[in-house]
Parts: structure tokens; sequence; C-alpha cells
């Protein structure tokens, strides 16, 4: 049996995209929360390349907010530019406004100036990933590539993990260049708020998110990162 991890309860991922506001600012107003959050690991870059269709299938799904919805994304924590030793392909699905993730190992592979769409393919099939997975990714590309700082918290009942993410950059992948070598970068000032926590917490969530003097959004760094570099898109 293949060696995958799943997200086993449907969840909500409540997003606040904050631009007035610093970090500290922030992370003193989830502090005071009735819930009484607290940092629960050591903060860390989290980096991604996104997958998607080459129409961008994916990308138009999410910025309309079609029902059931997809992302497909290779994640690592740390550099950026480096040896990945533990990278990990994950597909994030979306019915409604709740989520669930499939998760699977990927075979370390060094990211550099380089490194080309071509040897990603290669990292897919030599990673022990089942077939059906193997038969999406033919028909997917890199497009985008992005970085954050993400700080951690956690009420003190332990329904509700809140995460801060900050230091946003964006780095476009033309499939037509096949290399990271010619690209362009962007970087945001907005700040990312998440509330994440079961389904069957939900009916207590207003009294966590009413206490904060930020907006619920609808917030995709996927969907902001392709906006920044393909604004001729017609949405």
């Amino acid at each position: 049996m293949k060696d995958y991890t799943q997200l086993t309860k449907n969840r909500f991922e409540r997003k606040f995209a904050i631009s007035k506001l610093s970090t500290q600012e922030i992370e003193m107003v989830v502090k005071r929360n009735s819930a009484f959050f607290s940092e629960i690991f050591k903060q860390r870059y989290i980096n991604n390349i996104y997958l998607d269709t080459p129409n961008l299938t994916f990308f138009f799904d999410n910025n309309i907010g079609k029902s059931n919805r997809i992302k497909i994304r290779i994640r690592w924590y740390g550099d950026m530019f480096s040896l990945i030793a533990h990278p990990i392909l994950e597909f994030k699905i979306k019915e409604g406004a709740v989520g669930s993730k499939l998760s699977f190992p990927l075979k370390a592979f060094n990211l550099d100036k380089d490194f080309t769409i071509s040897s990603l393919k290669q990292v897919f099939h030599n990673s022990d990933l089942p077939q059906w997975v193997l038969n999406q990714l033919e028909v997917v590309e890199p497009t985008l590539l992005n970085r954050y700082k993400r700080k951690y918290f956690r009420s003190f009942n332990k329904d509700y993990r809140l995460t801060i993410d900050s230091e946003i950059k964006y780095t476009n992948i033309a499939a037509r260049i096949n290399s990271l070598s010619q690209t362009r970068n962007e970087e945001t000032d907005d700040i990312v708020v998440e509330l994440k926590y079961d389904v069957e917490k939900d009916s207590f969530a207003h009294l966590i998110t009413n206490q904060f003097p930020f907006r619920l959004t609808k917030n995709s760094k996927y969907v902001n990162g392709i906006s920044k570099f393909r604004t001729n898109l017609a949405l």
C-alpha cells in the first residue's frame, strides 16, 4: 500500500487578509482573545510550488469560488533554494467552505536556478506515488512558487488553531521557459491570519472571530500570486 496521509477530519479555514497592522500588533490581538491563544511551535518559513493545468483550471475554480475545487502543491520548510530533504505533495480539496487534504512524501531534490520543470516530473516518477496521482500529475505543470513566514497558535481548549503568515513572496513560473532562471518576483506587505478548526466546532467559532478587529475575507495565496503575474487573464 502506498505511503500517504490524509487529514481525516474535514475542517474550516477562516481567513483574514490584513494590510494596516504589523505582525506584532496582530499577535497582540490574538493573545488578548478570550480563547487564550498561545504559541505552540517555533516560527518557520513555508515554501510551495503550485501546479495547475495549462489553462489554469484550479486558479479559475478557486477565484470564482466554485463549490468543489482543488489545489495541488509541493510544500517544504526552511530554505527556498537548497536540497529539499522532505518535500510533500499535497492535494487540498474543498467542498464548499469545508476542506480536507491528502499528503504524499516525495523523493528529495535540489531546487536552484537550473532546476527545470522536466526534472520535477522526474521527481514524481522516482517517488512512490499511487497511479491515480501520477495520472493527475501528467496533466498539470508548475505555475507559481511562493514563500512566507508562519507563526502557530492554539486555543487553551485545543479546539482552534491559528496561524499568522507574513513576508509573503511570489515567484512566477512560466512553462514555456522551463526553468527558474528567468523568473519575476513580487512581495506583499499583507499579513494573513487563518483560524482552523474541525467542522463540529463551528458553532462556537464566531465567539473568537467577533473579537477580531479585522474582517473575514476570501483569500487564496495561489490566486493572489497568479493574479500578480498574469494580469491579462479574463476573470
